[in-house]
């Protein structure tokens, strides 16, 4: 073979063998890519950190509560985050009552716990202060219902994520509402103006592990992007057919399968929550805001 032949050839096999090396390479590098990319979108899969997976972890625990105490260290910790929670204008429109007698959180909402904590649109601070000051100051309007309203909401929600990171159980209520509120008044002794309250939290211990957490709808219905819009009878079925879909946990319960009902919605708008017709009279809480002096023109 003639020296330029052979050289020729190592040439060519050089250039091939390296071509290999390079797509080995390269097959190499696109596949550990690959595998990064499956690494990033599986993370978003999981709880990101201690505060996402508390979050995750919400649960309620429908006042099976054991007779054990909490901590006062945590009870501090709780209403400590519960304070913290974003709020209009910073004044924080609300009161928080603490319960420890468990009859009388049974007489209040219905249910015993460790501890109850009742919270309450509240401007008697800020009208107490105002006066102090020789101001006058008259939050008599829905709007400052509303803004209360939204300032406990975020209020009750902190203190119950707090629970949660510590190893404790919780229910929300409005439990509060049901019979005649008129005795929230009395046990609490709560100020007649100016005060509504909204929602219950019992804190605890659960007497027994629940067998699932709640499922949640997700998207359609729920999460709208750039713009809101009417949902589609596609739409609606598949919304139907989640609440249906055992594996979910979104229903309450499974009572409408054997009380005869097509679907789970069936028996919440005919049973649970029957709204038939529009309401034709005023509502026990209707008058209690008009007295409260929430409604504009209205006190009673």
């Amino acid at each position: 073979m003639s020296k330029r032949l052979f050289r020729r050839n190592f040439i060519k096999k050089s250039i091939a063998l390296l071509s290999g090396i390079f797509v080995a390479g390269t097959g190499t590098k696109n596949l550990q890519a690959q595998n990064q990319r499956s690494k990033k979108s599986s993370k978003y899969d999981e709880p990101a950190n201690d505060t996402i997976r508390t979050i995750k972890s919400l649960r309620t625990t429908h006042g099976n509560f054991t007779d054990q105490d909490i901590p006062d260290s945590k009870l501090q910790i709780i209403l400590d985050s519960t304070v913290r929670a974003a709020n209009s204008s910073n004044m924080q429109t609300y009161s928080i009552v603490v319960v420890k007698d468990r009859d009388k959180m049974k007489k209040l909402g219905g249910y015993k716990a460790s501890v109850m904590i009742v919270y309450c649109v509240d401007y008697n601070r800020l009208k107490s202060s105002a006066k102090s000051l020789g101001h006058s100051y008259y939050p008599d309007t829905m709007t400052d219902f509303v803004t209360g309203s939204i300032n406990t909401g975020l209020a009750v929600q902190t203190a119950a994520i707090a629970a949660r990171s510590l190893g404790l159980d919780y229910l929300i209520t409005n439990g509060i509402h049901r019979g005649n509120m008129g005795r929230l008044w009395e046990i609490l002794d709560l100020p007649k103006e100016h005060c509504f309250p909204l929602i219950a939290l019992y804190l605890g211990y659960p007497t027994q592990e629940p067998a699932n957490k709640k499922g949640r709808l997700k998207n359609t219905g729920i999460i709208y992007h750039e713009k809101y819009h009417t949902l589609t009878k596609a739409e609606l079925d598949e919304i139907t057919s989640l609440y249906d879909d055992k594996n979910h946990h979104i229903a309450l319960n499974q009572d409408w399968v054997p009380k005869g009902h097509k679907h789970y919605l069936d028996w919440l708008f005919t049973a649970w929550a029957r709204r038939p017709k529009p309401a034709d009279s005023e509502t026990q809480i209707f008058k209690i805001l008009k007295r409260s002096g929430f409604i504009e023109l209205q006190k009673s």
